[in-house]
């Protein structure tokens, strides 16, 4: 019996298998809004056979968004086109979620056919960005503000504005983006927040942040509807934040009523040293299961049916996320499927060619 085949129920959604699209940015939006291309990327992968798709990181302000071709929730008319995704990807039995997005000090860049630089407040496509501390990314880049509480309160209320809109469009799952180095990221590890409020200093201060808008978001979205969260298992760098963090990090989100922990690595810092070879977040996601009981997925260079399966047997994740690997082969289930020797329901249009 094939585990990665197997279904998951969280809440009230059930997933048809382990597998997902991981939330990647296509950078192909204007103001935000999705289009056609976004409507064929995500419906080809539920098409694919992958049991839940979660859209890019989708922006709740436009000044969270990492560059000026993302994705964004930050206002009602980009409900529509969003909706018409939702939609689709429900009719080939699989689930949408939507991973809501603030980029902090890591906003305002260039899209990467151009370069992916730091764009300047007063230039082209640029915006004044924020963070815990008035730290720069990386030397030389226009230094962010330092939110103030009326700006941690707009954060917040942002991310309630995009959880109803999330409802309203007809997403599954909401993913709150809390790694890679972006603005949660920036205030809960000790690299990127100086503050000596309430925000800043001890790790309850500097998990604060994270933990009031999960609870905002949690209480705006239905209770019968999962919630994950993605962090960054680890800085990968001395005197950063580190997997014993992520542990105590996550049993906290889960009495919040976080239902998964997505775990990935590193992003905060340019200079971290990265150990990048084939499931090397695997056991960060493991530990988290293990030690803080809560549900989790796997992510970073898992690429083969084998690879998932024995991920899931041996008890160190609950769902396999996908990203690379999803971008080559839309169609990954089916080929891990007929690896595995399962058998799956393909669509109707393409059964003829199962066999």
């Amino acid at each position: 019996m094939s585990i990665l085949f197997s279904p998951l129920k969280i809440k009230e959604a059930t997933f048809k298998n382990r597998m997902v699209v991981s939330p990647m940015c296509m950078y192909s939006s204007d103001d935000g809004f999705a289009n056609d291309f976004h409507l064929v990327h995500l419906g080809s992968r539920a098409v694919g056979g992958s049991a839940l798709m979660i859209q890019e990181a989708t922006a709740v302000s436009p000044e969270g968004r990492i560059t000026h071709g993302d994705m964004g929730i930050w206002k009602d008319e980009h409900i529509e086109k969003a909706k018409q995704i939702t939609d689709f990807v429900h009719t080939q039995d699989a689930l949408i979620g939507i991973q809501l997005a603030h980029a902090g000090r890591k906003a305002s860049y260039q899209l990467p056919k151009n370069g992916a630089r730091k764009i300047a407040p007063d230039k082209e496509n640029g915006w004044q960005t924020v963070s815990a501390s008035p730290l720069p990314f990386r030397e030389g880049e226009p230094a962010p503000i330092a939110l103030d509480a009326t700006g941690i309160e707009k954060v917040k209320n942002d991310y309630i504005a995009a959880t109803r809109r999330a409802e309203k469009a007809g997403y599954d799952v909401v993913e709150i983006h809390a790694a890679h180095g972006y603005l949660f990221h920036q205030f809960y590890s000790p690299l990127a927040n100086e503050r000596k409020d309430e925000y800043g200093g001890s790790f309850e201060n500097r998990i604060r942040f994270l933990l009031e808008v999960t609870e905002v978001v949690r209480e705006e979205w239905p209770d019968e509807k999962p919630l994950f969260v993605r962090i960054s298992a680890t800085d990968w760098t001395e005197g950063g934040w580190t997997i014993e963090d992520s542990v105590k990090l996550s049993v906290k989100l889960k009495e919040l009523g976080v239902d998964l922990i997505d775990t990935s690595s590193g992003g905060n810092v340019p200079h971290a040293t990265i150990p990048s070879e084939p499931g090397y977040q695997v056991p960060f996601a493991a530990q988290i299961k293990n030690e803080a009981n809560v549900l989790t997925g796997a992510v970073g260079q898992i690429t083969t049916a084998e690879q998932s399966e024995v991920i899931l047997k041996e008890g160190k994740a609950d769902l396999i996320l996908y990203a690379r690997e999803s971008l080559r082969q839309p169609y990954f289930p089916l080929h891990a499927a007929h690896e595995l020797n399962v058998d799956v329901n393909w669509p109707l249009q393409y059964e003829r060619a199962k066999i």
